[in-house]
């Protein structure tokens, strides 16, 4: 049964802890729940927001619409043969607890992918990534309502245009359609991937043998909290911005003047330079203004120290970005959606 409510605070529900309010809130837990809420023609024209973790998204103002937050659970194996798992979950489930949980079962393919905040329906949507992996590589299908139909839709891997934290619901489909499962494919003779970042070295530390799924997805945890903040203890939605791609052309330019340019081929004529990198020599890592700032140990993450406001962000994002495209030539983009 839906429960419609007015004038809903939402700083609990955003990882920024930034304190708006949505004229409308509602919770689904089933695609009926989905499909009845959008035969309510009292809301057929309210402006909509779906909200998963609230880990992505920057509240720049109070929602004056409604927000939908998808609590659409449950985790089944659908398929499986010699050599995967086919496991389909709700929207709405936890991702870190979705990865533990596949670590457990000895079902490889996200671990690297361990501590990203969220839930499991924003991972296709921004194609998660971290540590060499992404989540187009194990996604297999989404289900998803039509808004404008009310019917389920099928997504199917070439169907979602999978690029760089992006796919067809972050652009041409944005809105329209409401992702309630997804499924992915994963390995029971798992292949561990340590060779990307700090992984290898964290595991030499440790000296950990033989090296299992549990080992990698511990290592991963580690890195992560030693150089991102946690969002319960300082507001942040962790990276915030996108490591630019930029031509071969142009980066063998910049590598004249500035040498020690990190940079890693990603096509044959470009090249992906760090976003943290560009921010720190930019000399933006640990400045604070006011309540909000960048965060000490990490220059890609904005944090809200408690009391800033989205807008306060946004416009220290826009001045970061402008001082990087001034230094480098090299324009940032946002991984947040501002709202």
């Amino acid at each position: 049964m839906l429960t419609l409510q007015s004038n809903v605070s939402l700083r609990t529900l955003n990882t920024f802890g930034i304190d708006v309010s949505a004229r409308y809130f509602v919770e689904i837990n089933s695609d009926e729940d989905l499909q009845t809420l959008l035969q309510l023609t009292d809301l057929r024209h309210v402006p909509r927001l779906i909200l998963g973790g609230g880990s992505n998204v920057l509240f720049t103002r109070n929602f004056e619409g409604l927000v939908v937050k998808n609590c659409i659970k449950g985790i089944e194996v659908v398929q499986e043969n010699a050599e995967h798992s086919w496991v389909r979950v709700g929207a709405g489930e936890i991702w870190h607890e979705l990865v533990l949980y596949c670590v457990q079962k000895n079902w490889g393919g996200l671990e690297n992918l361990s501590l990203i905040p969220g839930t499991v329906g924003a991972a296709p949507m921004q194609n998660i990534g971290a540590y060499g992996v992404e989540i187009k590589e194990t996604f297999e299908q989404l289900e998803a309502i039509d808004t404008e139909t009310g019917q389920k839709c099928v997504f199917e891997h070439h169907d979602c245009h999978f690029g760089y934290r992006e796919s067809i619901f972050k652009y041409q489909a944005r809105g329209r359609y409401i992702i309630t499962h997804v499924t992915f494919r994963l390995n029971k003779t798992p292949v561990l991937n340590v060779a990307y970042g700090d992984i290898q070295k964290n595991l030499d530390v440790t000296d950990t043998r033989p090296l299992t799924l549990k080992s990698v997805s511990d290592a991963v945890i580690k890195i992560r909290r030693s150089k991102l903040p946690d969002p319960a203890e300082i507001g942040n939605a962790g990276s915030f911005f996108k490591n630019p791609e930029i031509s071969t052309q142009q980066y063998d330019a910049l590598k004249t003047e500035f040498a020690d340019m990190p940079g890693y081929p990603t096509a044959p004529n470009t090249v992906k330079v760090p976003a943290g990198w560009l921010i720190e020599q930019a000399g933006w890592k640990g400045k604070r203004f006011g309540s909000v700032g960048v965060h000490v140990r990490q220059a890609l993450v904005l944090v809200n120290y408690g009391g800033g406001t989205g807008g306060e962000i946004k416009a220290l994002s826009e001045k970061i970005q402008a001082s990087v495209y001034e230094k480098y030539g090299i324009e940032l983009n946002t991984e947040v959606n501002f709202v």
